[in-house]
C-alpha cells in the first residue's frame, strides 16, 4: 500500500465522530505526518476552536488547525483557504466524501479515499439529528460538551440527593444508552482542613470553597465525558450552588467561585422546596443553626437562578410529585434536542 509524505484530511467534523476518527487513523497510517484542516462558517453551531480541541485529543499525533471558510464560494476560493491554513505542500488528501476530487485536484495532490461504511458508523446528518441515538459512535470530549447536565439543589434536607438517586435510577431504567446514566454526588473528603476534619464538622473557610468548586466542577467533567447524554449533579457538587453555600456559611459573596460557576455547563435546575420536608441535620454545624436557615436558602437560591437567568423547575409537593415534576422538567429538556446545524451547501 502506497505510502505518502505529508497527508492532509479536510472536514467540518460537526460534531466529530467514529467515521470522522476512522478516516483520521487511516491516513496517519499512510503517512509520514498528518495535518487535519477543521473548517467552519458562521452558521455553525459548534465553535470551531472547540473542534478543533476534540480533534487534538482524539488523534494528539497529527497537526490539527481550523480556519473559517465563510465567502469560499467557488473552487478557486477553497483551495486558496486551504493554501493560507496549510501552506507546506500536501502530498495526498484523505476524504470520505462521494465526490472527494476537488481538494486533492486543487491542491497537485493525490486524492485517497476511506470508505467507513463498513463499520456501520451513521452519516454526520444522522449524528447531529440524534447524538443520543449515535452516543457510542461519539468520543470522550464531545460526549462532555453534548451531556445534558442537571443540578438538584435545595437547603439542608430537603431531599436533593434523595432527588439526584431517584432521577438518576429513573432514567437509568429505560435501558440502552440511557443504563449508563450517572450522577456526581459530593464527598465530605474532598473538604481542604487538618488530616480527619470531616466537612460537617468544622465550619468550612472562604478559602476552602474554590478548591471546592474547582474540584467538584473537575468531578463533573469526567462523569460526563463516561456516561449517558444526561448526567447529574447532587448540590453540594455544582459550583452555582457553591456561590450561595459560601454566602450561607461566611455571609459574604466569593468572586473566585463565581467564576468557576460562570465556566459551568449545566443546563437545568431542580431546586428542592424546603416546605413539607422534616429537618434533618447532619454535622454539628446543621444542629446548630437549626431549621432557621432553610427559608433564606431556598429564597435565596431562587433569587440567584432567577437572576443570572438559569433554567430552573421549583420541586414542591410529597416525593411522588416532585419526582414526576422533575422528570417531565429533564424531558422536556431532552426533546428540544441538540440544535446542531447542517453545514451550508458549497456552490459548485
Amino acid at each position: 500500500m502506497k505510502r505518502y509524505g505529508h497527508g492532509l484530511v479536510v472536514g467540518r467534523f460537526h460534531p466529530p465522530h467514529a467515521g470522522h476518527h476512522h478516516l483520521v487513523a487511516t491516513a496517519r497510517e499512510r503517512c509520514e505526518r498528518l495535518t487535519v484542516l477543521v473548517r467552519s462558517s458562521a452558521a455553525d453551531s459548534l465553535p470551531l476552536d472547540e473542534r478543533v480541541a476534540w480533534m487534538r485529543e482524539t488523534h494528539p499525533d497529527a497537526l490539527v488547525v481550523g480556519t473559517p471558510v465563510d465567502g469560499a464560494d467557488t473552487p478557486a476560493a477553497r483551495t486558496a483557504v486551504l493554501r493560507a491554513a496549510v501552506p507546506e505542500r500536501v502530498d495526498a488528501v484523505f476524504t470520505s466524501a462521494t465526490h472527494p476530487e476537488e481538494p486533492g485536484r486543487g491542491l497537485g495532490a493525490a486524492t485517497v479515499r476511506v470508505d467507513s461504511g463498513h463499520l456501520g458508523v451513521p452519516a454526520s446528518a444522522a449524528v447531529r439529528a440524534d447524538p443520543a441515538g449515535c452516543w457510542d459512535h461519539l468520543a470522550p470530549p464531545v460526549r462532555a460538551a453534548l451531556t445534558r447536565r442537571i443540578v438538584v439543589l435545595g437547603a439542608e434536607s430537603t431531599g436533593a440527593t434523595t432527588m439526584t438517586l431517584a432521577l438518576t435510577g429513573h432514567y437509568r431504567r429505560r435501558g440502552g444508552v440511557w443504563a449508563r446514566t450517572r450522577y456526581v454526588a459530593g464527598h465530605e473528603h474532598d473538604t481542604p482542613g487538618p488530616p480527619g476534619a470531616r466537612h460537617h464538622d468544622r465550619p468550612p473557610r472562604s478559602v476552602d470553597f474554590p478548591v471546592l468548586a474547582q474540584c467538584r466542577a473537575e468531578r463533573e467533567e469526567e462523569a460526563a465525558r463516561d456516561g449517558a447524554p444526561v448526567l447529574f449533579c447532587d448540590t453540594d457538587t455544582d459550583a452555582f450552588a457553591t456561590t450561595i453555600w459560601h454566602e450561607r456559611h461566611t455571609g459574604t459573596t466569593s468572586p473566585a467561585v463565581g467564576e468557576i460557576a460562570a465556566r459551568g455547563r449545566q443546563h437545568l435546575w431542580l431546586l428542592t422546596d424546603h416546605r413539607g420536608v422534616p429537618y434533618e441535620p447532619t454535622g454539628d454545624t446543621a444542629r446548630r443553626d437549626g431549621d432557621r436557615l432553610r427559608p433564606w436558602m431556598t429564597a435565596r437560591f431562587l433569587t440567584q437562578l432567577t437572576r443570572t437567568g438559569r433554567r430552573t423547575a421549583v420541586l414542591t409537593g410529597p416525593h411522588e410529585e416532585r419526582l414526576a415534576a422533575a422528570v417531565a422538567a429533564v424531558d422536556a429538556l431532552l426533546a428540544e434536542g441538540w440544535g446542531l446545524t447542517e453545514p451550508p451547501e458549497e456552490p459548485r
